[in-house]
């Protein structure tokens, strides 16, 4: 089946055109033979038209944030997405760190024959002349769950033993020295998250209930757990390692903007020095100019090369303000945004959440709604919930047994709606789920595996050459139909970070 999507042009300028209702609309998508096109005047509405029209479907969408502010600027510093109004999540009940269960069962020596070699106890430098892209992991805390328990705890170093494999591979294939490498990375240990850092997002009282493990059996079947010391290692290095994720392209990202501003100023100098030093000789002065000129070109490609990170965890979208869901106690990806917005508040400004796991995310949803500073896109199945629906900034739903075709040319038409009108993001989180594919046990969508390459794609082209900004990449759902046969699902996560690992490293060639 071909499928494409078209556009009309929107009857405003970009920096002033959002996705104005007054209320959720839905939209209908007639699957199979679907055409996305005619973006109304003043309304997000896509209509369709079909040459099969037996198999109907409803994309359904909250569309808010009416244009309260016609400054071009507008768009720079706030969400197009969401105006509902709501209080910043805080207490003022203070949480002594010490009641983090700490642990030291495992040995960071003793992981040095499966971990990649570039994980060293020093971090790398950045250097601002390549792509980067940190790896964090948290299999180091394990877990160990009721027999017959449902959730696939071993996958996650299953899934990183594999990315270590298909990098070092790649290297030795193409010939590579560490020093040679095109991309700065390397696979770090995920810290714990801080109370402080949890509280940017979570009850005060919810959080210190969970560290201490005073909870009712109800709040842990809603979570799927059962609560453990080691239960709590793993939830806070989830949120850790996502938080250390932004941290680090953000701490990157400063160290590049202050070589830029070395090399503009160096660049300036070399400008005066031809003109002091004429003398004459026209020819010094065009040797100067031509140093200039290859001194900005330096300059364009570094700001061009990507600062991503990833984290082989997190993507726990189904935890909310005060309580948990859905194998998720803490929202990772929340934790980090507040984290990163309050410590980085003229370098971060607006965040946008990519989450295309085949569930909504209906915890991150509520956690920023209203907020202006963060935008919430969920892509997900229309008849997958566990839970009531919330309303994401902008929420698309797609039918059971959704192929490649419709997926991506729905994901292709928002993506290039959010880049021609919400307008530029600084820091852009992307919850990879892989319970898309068709044999997960859970998604209830048939997309093949070339379907989710292309998918991470879309969305690394999105982040690297339409938005240009920094990205976090964290896991998502990923469930094996059976106990035996894990391997659909583990190459389906490990190609993620590979795949991003590949993609990376064309920008330095």
């Amino acid at each position: 089946t071909n499928v494409a999507a078209t556009a009309a042009p929107c009857s405003r300028t970009v920096t002033r055109i959002s996705f104005i209702t007054s209320r959720p609309r839905s939209i209908t998508v007639r699957h199979k033979n679907t055409v996305l096109a005619a973006i109304q005047k003043r309304y997000t509405t896509v209509r369709t038209m079909a040459t099969n029209r037996s198999n109907v479907h409803t994309i359904t969408f909250s569309q808010q944030a009416k244009i309260r502010n016609s400054s071009a600027l507008y768009y720079s510093k706030k969400s197009i997405l969401s105006t509902t109004t709501t209080a910043m999540y805080s207490s003022s009940t203070t949480i002594d760190d010490t009641s983090i269960v700490e642990s030291n069962d495992h040995d960071e020596s003793s992981l040095s024959n499966t971990i990649h070699p570039k994980a060293k106890s020093s971090q790398l430098l950045h250097d601002p002349s390549k792509p980067y892209f940190p790896i964090y992991y948290n299999d180091v805390y394990e877990v160990i769950l009721p027999k017959g328990h449902r959730f696939p705890m071993e996958k996650y170093r299953k899934v990183r033993k594999q990315i270590q494999q298909l990098i070092v591979q790649s290297e030795e294939e193409e010939g590579k020295e560490d020093e040679e490498n095109v991309i700065v990375n390397e696979f770090r240990i995920s810290p714990l998250a801080t109370v402080e850092q949890l509280t940017t997002t979570h009850s005060s009282e919810y959080v210190n209930r969970f560290l201490t493990g005073d909870q009712t059996e109800s709040e842990q079947r809603n979570v799927g757990f059962p609560w453990s010391p080691s239960g709590v290692n793993r939830a806070l290095s989830s949120v850790g390692g996502t938080v250390a994720a932004a941290l680090a392209v953000c701490d990157a990202l400063v160290v590049r903007q202050g070589e830029q501003r070395k090399q503009k100023e160096e660049s300036t100098t070399i400008q005066h020095t031809a003109v002091k030093d004429d003398g004459g000789d026209g020819n010094k002065i065009l040797t100067n100019a031509q140093h200039q000129q290859h001194h900005q070109q330096q300059i364009q490609q570094r700001e061009e090369l990507p600062i991503w990170s990833a984290h082989v965890a997190g993507g726990t979208h189904h935890a909310f303000y005060d309580y948990g869901e859905g194998f998720c106690v803490f929202s990772d990806i929340a934790v980090a945004a507040n984290v990163i917005l309050q410590k980085y508040p003229t370098l971060i400004q607006r965040v946008l959440i990519v989450d295309l796991d085949v569930h909504q995310g209906n915890g991150n949803a509520v956690l920023f709604q209203g907020r202006q500073d963060v935008s919430t896109f969920s892509m997900h199945c229309s008849a997958n919930y566990f839970s009531p629906k919330e309303e994401s900034d902008l929420d698309v739903e797609l039918p059971v047994d959704c192929t490649d075709e419709t997926y991506l040319v729905t994901l292709r038409h928002w993506l290039n709606r959010i880049n021609k009108e919400a307008g530029n993001f600084d820091i852009i989180f992307f919850q990879a789920g892989v319970d898309i594919l068709e044999e997960d046990r859970l998604g209830r969508f048939n997309l093949s595996h070339e379907g989710i390459a292309k998918r991470n794609e879309l969305v690394f082209d999105f982040a690297a050459k339409q938005q240009k900004v920094p990205l976090v990449i964290t896991m998502g759902g990923g469930y094996p139909k059976n106990g035996t046969d894990w391997k659909p699902i583990i190459d389906a996560h490990a190609h993620v970070y590979y795949q991003a690992y590949q993609y990376l490293s064309q920008f330095n060639h």
